[in-house]
């Protein structure tokens, strides 16, 4: 059993957001020892997956019928899963942004060094579209299509 503060240090997360969290009725089955939280590894398992879900981007509400869901059983196991997968996707197209994003990045930084040694953009310039170095044109492709 772990206290409320322990449980805080584990996730670097405020007590404040714990106590929201099971007010919310997050962690149904949470003892009371003398009117103190003692989160158990069910609670701290359910944590994580609140964490995972919270970071993918699911609101408190959603999260909630996610929970009440877990409680029903199985006959709520298509609805999880759907859920998830959904999250994945939506997750997986936010990585596929954010990797032209970053290839655009690197490729700027690569530009912009050799504009340094170069003195000047012109033979960057006369490479493009098509003839630059084969890293650099993968990253150039990605970020302009």
């Amino acid at each position: 059993m772990y206290t409320i503060g322990q449980v805080s240090e584990m996730f670097s997360l405020p007590v404040s957001t714990l106590r929201y969290y099971d007010k919310e009725g997050l962690f149904p089955d949470m003892e009371r020892k003398s009117g103190i939280r003692q989160f158990s590894e069910k609670e701290v398992d359910a944590l994580r997956v609140i964490e995972c879900l919270k970071a993918s981007g699911l609101e408190i509400r959603e999260i909630k019928q996610f929970m009440q869901w877990c409680s029903e059983g199985p006959s709520t196991f298509e609805k999880r899963r759907q859920l998830f997968a959904n999250r994945k996707a939506a997750l997986e197209e936010e990585l596929a942004q954010l990797n032209k994003t970053m290839d655009m990045l690197k490729y700027k930084c690569w530009y912009y060094e050799q504009a340094l040694k170069n003195g000047s953009e012109e033979p960057i310039l006369a490479l493009l579209p098509d003839h630059l170095p084969e890293e650099i044109q993968k990253l150039y492709d990605n970020c302009h299509k």
